[in-house]
């Protein structure tokens, strides 16, 4: 059985950071490539950021310079450090693996965790 479980949200004041983490287990994800998407009240879920197993990475246009996505595959954990965080980047944000092609579609990942929230205050 999968499992990947964020961690790492909370509440952050607007200028400010998180460290996002998702641990994957029941599955080797070394070779897949992993996304992180996020929905906010009332909106569809929307890409944020992947990452594949060589480094690549593929960013939203929204988090472009402010966001960063890195793995480490012996830990078979994915992060996504968050820096400059504006109120718009309040949302719950969620991990996902694909066993096949990446990108930004949503229905391209097989496995998803439950989500973190993260909340930034103005």
């Amino acid at each position: 059985q999968v499992h990947m479980v964020e961690s790492g949200g909370g509440l952050v004041q607007a200028g400010g950071s998180l460290r996002l983490s998702c641990a994957a287990s029941g599955r080797t994800f070394s070779s897949y490539p992993m996304g992180w998407f996020r929905q906010a009240p009332g909106k569809e879920r929307e890409f944020v950021a992947a990452v594949r197993w060589t480094g690549d990475t593929l960013y939203a246009d929204s988090v472009k310079g402010r966001f960063t996505a890195s793995r480490d595959n012996a830990k078979n954990t994915v992060y996504l450090q968050m820096r400059s965080l504006k109120p718009e980047d309040t949302a719950v944000y969620y991990c996902a693996a694909t066993s096949g092609s990446w990108g930004m579609h949503s229905a391209l990942y097989d496995y998803w965790g439950r989500g973190t929230q993260v909340t930034v205050s103005s």
